[in-house]
């Protein structure tokens, strides 16, 4: 199996999130693309997160109708803050037969020779990059495996939601309907 890895807070999960995998599939030719939850991102702050189980149902539902997406959380019984390293080589240790290859951002891209053990998940996994609308056209890949997907520029973002959420504002087609009504019944992210 080939699995796609999309690592997000999801806080909450989008449709651009859905777009970017469901694209993945098809472009990368994966089996599936597992939406890895993130309890705690190390570069975000960690107040503005909704609790992890949460975050899973809301992924859950959103990707219900698609058997080639699935929640994901390896991370959960990690140690806080995780680094998407030590994420790559538990899977590989519980998943031997699988090959893993990342979905990552363009603008996580320009920070990426930040990121703990960056060279050995260079070496070591694909990493397929999905652009972003106010950053520069990938014209040369800087790593043989790193590589750049045609897929729509979308610029949604979970921050949006949730200002859209604070100021009453309506969230209807950013989320799926069913994310939009676990958020207003769970009363996530009000004031």
């Amino acid at each position: 199996m080939h699995i796609g890895l999309l690592f997000g807070s999801f806080n909450p999960i989008h449709i651009g999130h859905l777009i970017i995998a469901n694209s993945m599939l098809d472009f990368a030719k994966l089996d599936e693309v597992w939406l890895v939850i993130t309890p705690q991102n190390p570069h975000k702050i960690n107040s503005l997160l909704v609790d992890k189980f949460l975050r899973l149902q809301m992924v859950e539902l959103a990707i219900d109708d698609n058997p080639k997406l699935k929640a994901s959380t390896i991370e959960f019984d990690m140690p806080q803050p995780n680094y998407t390293i030590n994420t790559l080589n538990k899977l590989v240790e519980n998943y031997p037969n699988f090959k893993f290859s990342l979905l990552i951002g363009e603008d996580n891209l320009t920070s990426f020779d930040t990121w703990k053990d960056a060279k050995s998940i260079k070496e070591n996994f694909k990493i397929w990059v999905y652009p972003r609308l106010n950053q520069s056209n990938l014209t040369s890949q800087p790593h043989p495996n790193i590589s750049v997907f045609p897929c729509p520029k979308i610029e949604i973002s979970s921050t949006y939601i949730r200002n859209n959420i604070k100021n009453n504002c309506s969230i209807k087609y950013l989320v799926t309907k069913d994310v939009e009504q676990f958020i207003i019944m769970n009363h996530l992210y009000g004031k």
